[in-house]
């Protein structure tokens, strides 16, 4: 199926366009790379991940080669620059998961094989400045986001510029890690993953602008409604238990109270940001991911 913006592939005929592309992970590193509700197997990878994966090492290698024509034209050296990927998708929908996965993979390809993943968590203002502000319950909204500081390291790294530092998040405790940096020092490849990456607006410039390929993970939203619960279940025997878990409050809730305040997050929080923000992003995607109940990706859209 085709239509006038995306060719259109369902699972088979996506899984087809793999090739000849070996699958470079082991079944052990697969699973370390699961998420914590997106159970990762080897046919996933080699379904889904290994043709995305050949398809993005033939744009990088395009790239490379424009940027090196373009520098022979100017008679200037090399530069190296990053080939930048956005993954954009709501809260609980595998995004996360689909990053690490992709960093993973191209890394073991020999064109590239520096990779980073940075997330937009890491540009998050502190809990401290939301309060301030008004915006806790706002958090994950693009409000909430310092979309400056996010738009200058993109924008730096874009221009192949060295020894870049991003602030550091803490998902236990739910915050900004005060003092702590971390070092991007001209990779390859940049991924860049996060809720609203592929917003953009009437004026200025956008971290989307920076993008050489986008990735939007997709599913139904009563799916995803459902894996944010799941997941919020597992955290609370998991993650919320830690002493300095911010959401330690709700390691000692009952099944029921537990899936009532997720349900009760979701839909004043989640859903909406998903609805007003994320969603509306979607067509902007170079590469629909649309997610199956089970997690799997049952049909993927390319723009022409």
């Amino acid at each position: 199926m085709t239509n006038a913006t995306y060719l259109d592939f369902d699972r088979a005929d996506w899984a087809s366009l793999r090739g000849r592309t070996p699958l470079t992970l082991t079944e052990e590193e697969i699973e370390k790379l699961s998420g914590i509700s997106v159970n990762l197997d080897i046919d996933m990878v080699e379904e889904t991940f290994l043709p995305l994966s050949r398809l993005l090492n033939l744009y990088v290698q395009g790239g490379q080669l424009l940027s090196s024509v373009t520098d022979t034209f100017l008679g200037t050296q090399p530069q190296p620059r990053p080939f930048i990927i956005g993954v954009a998708g709501s809260v609980a929908v595998g995004k996360s998961t689909i990053a690490r996965v992709l960093e993973a993979l191209l890394a073991r390809w020999p064109h590239h094989p520096k990779v980073d993943l940075v997330t937009t968590d890491g540009f998050l203002y502190p809990n401290e400045v939301l309060a301030e502000r008004g915006l806790m319950e706002r958090k994950g909204f693009p409000e909430s986001y310092d979309r400056s500081a996010l738009l200058d390291f993109v924008s730096r790294a874009a221009s192949g510029e060295e020894h870049l530092e991003i602030p550091v998040y803490s998902h236990i405790r739910y915050d900004i890690v005060d003092g702590e940096r971390r070092a991007i020092n001209q990779p390859d490849i940049l991924i860049v993953e996060g809720l609203n990456v592929l917003q953009a607006g009437e004026k200025g410039a956008f971290v989307s602008d920076y993008f050489d390929f986008s990735i939007f993970v997709d599913a139904d939203i009563e799916d995803i409604r459902r894996w944010y619960i799941e997941r919020f279940l597992t955290l609370q025997e998991t993650a919320f238990t830690q002493p300095d878990a911010y959401f330690r409050r709700y390691s000692e809730l009952s099944n029921d109270e537990a899936v009532g305040v997720a349900e009760d997050i979701w839909a004043r929080i989640n859903e909406v940001n998903l609805v007003e923000n994320i969603l509306p992003t979607r067509d902007r995607a170079s590469l629909i991911l649309e997610k199956a109940p089970d997690h799997s990706v049952r049909r993927v859209r390319l723009r022409r």
